[in-house]
């Protein structure tokens, strides 16, 4: 008989807990995403997560941990080689990845693969840089239109853009350089999770406005993962937020998109309401991208207060035989250097009306823990070549 006939696991995109061992070679030395915030701020208005374990796991600032916390709690390593949303994730449902993606937030694109796209695309690119989507519109679309170059920019994340007027670049052969963008960021040094294609309409600064026919060319998942294993089982597998994105589709039956981590949190709890059977994998993305990214300490712990208050809405609706598991994918520190995320342990906090006590569990070494028990639960074997042993026993 299945423990849980409803688990929900929810990733705060990028709340790590502190450096790894390992973390001075990815250039982050120090950093401690959630207790430097704590220290900057002194205290936040959390008490669902501190209910859960969170300061007992990793006090900061003015704050400490309670008597009898009512989750179980401990901290994850990541296995892979890498501190990227898609590694986090796909790492947590099995994969380990040596490699990491590239990101070009800080210098662009490299002078090499500008010159094979536009050799290919037979376009000059314009751009080159980490920018807001609307804004390079504005700055570069008059330019776009005018001599028929491409605006190709990153941002934080590890993603190829390509802007196109839908009147004058049309759509095809947008959709056509981003296929040729896809291939060339196959190569190791220049390796990204996605290229996307980013259309718009207008014809002059001020009347610029994105369109819905955005396509994602993602990378899918180096194997099958047990969000597969658990699809294939005829179990439901419900994506919020970017988790469709993340996996290529791969392995989901149903999915929602978010318009914030608010709205992400907002639909969990509907999800909550309604009768499913099997996982729903929610990624909440606005501490990541709208605070970690730009240096906005306030703005980040004011998105964790936020976050807290649905999650005690989320809690209260929680059924007997449902298990809450909320986790982070990498570290995004805001008092660090520079805009990129950075290497951390994350926090692992699971709970269910079931458990008897809550408490501290022994630290794992791996995000796969996450999905090994989410398949074993289910009665469910994790495919082949996949990483990570279930801990479900310590979660009864």
């Amino acid at each position: 008989m299945k423990e849980y006939q409803r688990i929900f696991v929810v990733v705060l995109d990028s709340l790590g807990i502190g450096a790894m061992p390992d973390s001075p070679e990815f250039g982050d030395e120090g950093v401690d995403t959630f207790g430097h915030i704590l220290e900057k701020m002194g205290t936040l208005h959390i008490p669902s997560l501190e209910r859960l374990g969170m300061l007992n796991l990793h006090p900061a600032g003015q704050m400490k941990g309670i008597d009898r916390p009512v989750g179980r709690y401990m901290r994850l390593t990541e296995a892979s080689k890498g501190k990227d949303t898609m590694t986090g994730h796909w790492e947590m449902m099995g994969i380990r990845t040596e490699k990491p993606f590239q990101t070009f937030t800080e210098t662009g694109f490299p002078p090499e693969l500008i010159a094979e796209l536009e050799k290919q695309c037979k376009k000059r690119v314009i751009g080159n840089k980490s920018a807001s989507g609307t804004q390079i519109i504005e700055e570069l679309g008059e330019e776009e239109i005018n001599t028929g170059a491409m605006i190709v920019y990153t941002s934080a994340d590890s993603v190829m853009q390509i802007c196109g007027n839908e009147e004058t670049f049309d759509l095809a052969n947008l959709y056509r350089c981003c296929e040729i963008a896809r291939k060339l960021t196959m190569k190791d040094e220049w390796k990204v999770g996605r290229v996307i294609a980013r259309p718009y309409v207008g014809k002059k600064k001020g009347e610029f406005r994105r369109t819905s026919n955005r396509h994602d060319y993602a990378l899918k998942p180096t194997g099958p993962t047990a969000l597969n294993a658990l699809k294939d089982a005829g179990y439901d597998v419900i994506g919020v937020g970017k988790i469709n994105d993340i996996f290529c589709g791969e392995g989901i039956t149903k999915t929602y998109h978010s318009n914030s981590s608010v709205h992400g949190m907002e639909q969990t709890i509907e999800i909550c309401k309604k009768d499913f059977h099997g996982l729903c994998f929610v990624n909440l993305v606005d501490f990541d991208a709208l605070w970690g990214h730009r240096r906005d300490v306030e703005g980040y712990g004011r998105e964790i207060e936020k976050f807290d208050q649905n999650l005690g809405v989320l809690l209260e609706g929680l059924r007997e035989d449902d298990l809450l598991i909320l986790t982070a994918d990498h570290g995004n520190d805001p008092t660090y250097t520079g805009t990129d995320h950075t290497r951390e342990y994350v926090p692992f906090l699971a709970y269910s009306k079931k458990m008897k006590s809550g408490g501290r569990l022994e630290n794992q070494d791996t995000f796969a823990v996450i999905g090994a028990s989410v398949a074993e639960n289910f009665g469910v074997e994790m495919p082949q070549g996949t990483i990570g042993s279930s801990i479900l026993e310590q979660l009864r």
